[in-house]
């Protein structure tokens, strides 16, 4: 079966997570990713963290489905090579610091004449203009300089880094949709162009709901927490057996309110004059959480999630990282898979979340340091098995 996007040649200079994580989603979606590394060296990520005498988990959860070419840029043979296989592509990914790429005589005015058409896409911390684009960033810099920090966390707390990636991951699949919208604009232009995404610019963008919040309600408003709004109940209650991941998140909105009293069992509460209306559930929240947290603390996270859930009210039971690999429907989607990685053995990562009915992804695993070198080479470059001799002679290769 023909994949959506059979075709498109995709060069993947980026390293870590923000630029993998990009080319991988891309990669599930079809595109051949060829992943460029440095000849013995590789993405810094394939060490980074490792936990036994293999590539790391860090870097095979973010680079499925990709092919490994390894040039070394540095010199001359390197950088003609990897010009010809410019020719051929349609687009670059690449996140490096700023100018890198200017400085090897390989930036975007160079790329951009031997390849028309190339889509050159660049991440960086703080993009490559504004008082802020010479500074380095990582995950937590972008948050912090994202306005996602403090907006986390309890009042009584500093601002609070968020696990999940928003910073790095979010900054990825923003890059992924300008990829697209870029590749839809060369349809028509008939050209490639720059692409340009900031960690700073995608954490402000997912934001955008407290930047509304702050306007709204006149100013920075205070952290709460797991409380959403004044929603009675809106927030996360203790489950049996009392673990320090047994709880679960409950919102219930006004047309919820008689499903959600009749399914934990007090259909007294629904008329009752102190919680008949949003405004008087959170004005008397403490009485009513501590009837809600009653019943919550006698059913499992699942059994409640499941009482609740068929009465039409939302909830979730809070999932640590070992529930969510095992969790049955992440897995019946096929979010949850295994794969099998030399010398590692199988290992469990995410699947793509992207569910296209006419090309369903099919993950596989990341490629090992340098492993279609010469397959590709040979295809886009025409070389022959004495050519890769002497390049690797040279250290090209």
């Amino acid at each position: 079966m023909s994949k959506a996007l059979d075709g498109i040649r995709i060069i993947d200079m980026t390293h870590n997570q923000a630029g993998p994580a990009c080319t991988q989603i891309l990669a599930w979606l079809g595109a051949d990713v060829i992943k460029l590394e440095e000849p013995g060296k590789g993405d810094v990520a394939r060490t980074n963290m490792r936990d036994q005498d293999s590539d790391s988990l860090f870097f095979l959860i973010l680079n499925a489905n990709k092919q490994s070419l390894t040039l070394n840029l540095k010199t001359e043979e390197g950088k003609e090579l990897f010009k010809k296989v410019i020719e051929k592509a349609d687009v670059l990914v690449e996140n490096f610091s700023p100018g890198a790429l200017d400085r090897l005589g390989l930036g975007y005015k160079v790329l951009s004449k031997i390849n028309k058409k190339l889509i050159y896409a660049t991440i960086k911390g703080f993009g490559t203009y504004g008082p802020y684009s010479e500074f380095k960033s990582f995950e937590p810099i972008a948050q912090a300089m994202g306005g996602a920090m403090c907006a986390t966390g309890f009042p009584e707390n500093p601002p609070t880094y968020v696990w999940p990636a928003i910073g790095d991951s979010g900054t990825g699949m923003h890059m992924a949709i300008g990829i697209l919208a870029a590749l839809q604009q060369r349809n028509s232009s008939g050209k490639g162009q720059e692409v340009e995404v900031s960690m700073q610019d995608s954490v402000a963008n997912i934001m955008r709901i407290s930047l509304r919040d702050h306007q709204r309600l006149g100013g920075v408003q205070e952290r709460t927490g797991n409380q959403l709004g004044k929603n009675v109940p809106g927030s996360t209650y203790p489950c049996a057996p009392g673990g320090r991941n047994d709880y679960i998140y409950i919102f219930a909105q006004q047309q919820m309110w008689k499903a959600f009293a009749n399914a934990i069992g007090r259909p007294d509460i629904i008329e009752d004059s102190r919680y008949a209306t949003p405004e008087s559930r959170w004005d008397n929240r403490e009485t009513l959480n501590a009837i809600i947290e009653g019943w919550t603390r006698q059913k499992t996270k699942y059994e409640a999630m499941r009482i609740l859930g068929d009465a039409g009210v939302p909830s979730g039971a809070c999932q640590d990282t070992g529930e969510i690999l095992e969790d049955p429907h992440l897995k019946e989607r096929e979010m949850i898979i295994d794969i099998d990685y030399p010398p590692r053995g199988k290992y469990k990562t995410v699947g793509c979340p992207i569910k296209l009915s006419d090309s369903p992804a099919d993950i596989k695993r990341p490629p090992t340091l340098g492993e279609h070198t010469e397959e590709l080479l040979g295809k886009l470059c025409g070389l022959t098995p004495e050519d890769f001799t002497k390049l690797r002679e040279k250290g090209a290769i």
